[in-house]
């Protein structure tokens, strides 16, 4: 036994979001994925998994990008902060030339 209650882990399991990550450009040829699903309480831990599932250039990548979360710029908040909705999205940007 785990030491869990039923009630433990439907806590654990409400504060869980499930939700799209979308990837543009750089990003989006990283990853070899134009948009996948996310389950993470917040955006530390949805990219951690992004980074689990896409070792290598998605990586390197990640550390230049900015965020959106539904439509917000995360800006330089800590991503263990910045908490996911249910149905919601976050969306990886990379820097553009020109832009």
């Amino acid at each position: 036994m785990s030491g869990q209650t039923e009630e433990d882990d439907g806590e654990r399991s409400a504060a869980m979001a499930a939700g799209t990550i979308r990837y543009w450009a750089a990003a989006k040829a990283a990853a070899g994925v134009a948009e996948e699903p996310y389950a993470a309480e917040n955006l530390a831990e949805a990219l951690e998994a992004v980074r689990e599932r896409h070792p290598g250039e998605l990586v390197r990548v990640l550390r230049r990008c900015s965020f959106l979360v539904d439509g917000a710029p995360v800006g330089t908040r800590g991503h263990e902060t910045v908490r996911l909705a249910e149905g919601g999205t976050v969306e990886v940007l990379p820097p553009f030339a020109g832009g």
